[in-house]
């Protein structure tokens, strides 16, 4: 396999792990919404949805300074 192609690959990859949790929480958000397990009458929906997108989001921050700090590591 070519190099750049390796190194492309491997950002792709990079990029796809990282940003996981963050999709994970979307999905969530939209199974909620979906199975109507809450409605819009719901206590505390918005502060709910915003705490999901901030895990999910935090968790992602989380994993990519995990695979910057490997990265300097590693070289």
């Amino acid at each position: 396999m070519p190099n750049s192609l390796k190194m492309h690959t491997r950002h792709a990859l990079k990029v796809a792990i990282v940003f996981t949790p963050w999709l994970i929480s979307m999905y969530i958000l939209y199974w909620l919404e979906y199975g109507e397990v809450w409605t819009p009458e719901t206590a505390y929906r918005g502060m709910a949805s915003v705490a999901i997108l901030v895990v999910g989001l935090g968790l992602s921050f989380l994993v990519q300074l995990r695979i910057a700090k490997y990265e300097k590591v590693e070289k």
